[in-house]
């Protein structure tokens, strides 16, 4: 019956200090088996004679005062969060298409966050040395995973905001870019013992991210598992500072999207 508790019932509330969020496209193919059901492959195609691609986001999040939200910030904990997402989309009854983030894999910097997000969620944390700086405007992350498959080295010139889209990006514009910039507005969880997709609804403040230019020194989540050899290319990079954020109790949805 432990699946009973893993559907994020508790409301949380952080502070971000910073959070970097990189988009990597791949061929839609490759992602497709990576997608549970109910959900679909959140897809893009610059025009109609290119590649169709999906997309999965490497984020990495500095958040303060985490907490329960009906607890004061004065006792939450500092966390830092990194994790790997695909960007899916979920039909429901009367034609509504909910976008949001199916968790692939998560780390932390503390035990105390592996322990309780693996308790109450599926967003499967591991633990690792995590390191962030803030120099001349430069913001540094620095993940050493515990088995060496989600290393990321990366550094972000916050001066450059709003920069340009990589060169290898698929997207026609930054309009196009910024439909796929992580977070959005929910998580996906597959619950396989009831057939349920379980909602997590965010709730932000001031939610304006900037595109900034990257640079990517390490990143071994693609040269392992499913998506070993998949050759991603960097899409996007998008970075917000000093953002009020929260997600609200996760709600059990029927396979075809229906409340239950």
């Amino acid at each position: 019956m432990r699946h009973l508790i893993r559907r994020h019932p508790i409301p949380i509330e952080t502070h971000f200090a910073h959070s970097l969020v990189l988009t990597y496209a791949l061929p839609a193919e490759v992602l497709r088996p990576l997608v549970p059901p109910a959900l679909e492959l959140d897809t893009y195609r610059a025009g109609a004679q290119e590649p169709l691609y999906g997309f999965v986001a490497a984020a990495l999040v500095d958040t303060r005062a985490l907490r329960p939200a009906a607890v004061p910030a004065r006792f939450g904990r500092d966390f830092l969060l990194t994790g790997y997402r695909v960007f899916t989309r979920f039909p429901t009854p009367g034609g509504r298409t909910m976008r949001g983030l199916r968790i692939l894999r998560s780390d932390t910097d503390k035990h105390l966050m592996r322990l309780g997000g693996n308790l109450l969620t599926r967003y499967n944390y591991r633990q690792a040395r995590v390191s962030t700086q803030v120099t001349n405007d430069t913001l540094e992350f620095r993940v050493d995973s515990a088995d060496g498959h989600a290393d990321l080295t990366v550094r972000a010139d916050l001066r450059s905001a709003p920069a340009p889209l990589p060169p290898t990006s698929p997207f026609a514009d930054e309009r196009a870019a910024r439909r796929f910039a992580g977070p959005l507005p929910y998580t996906f969880e597959w619950e396989p013992q009831t057939r349920s997709v379980i909602v997590i609804k965010a709730s932000r403040a001031q939610w304006d991210p900037q595109p900034v230019r990257v640079d990517v020194d390490r990143l071994t989540f693609f040269d392992h598992g499913p998506l070993a050899g998949a050759h991603p290319v960097l899409a996007n990079a998008f970075h917000v500072a000093g953002v009020d954020y929260g997600w609200e109790r996760g709600v059990r949805r029927s396979e075809s999207g229906g409340a239950r």
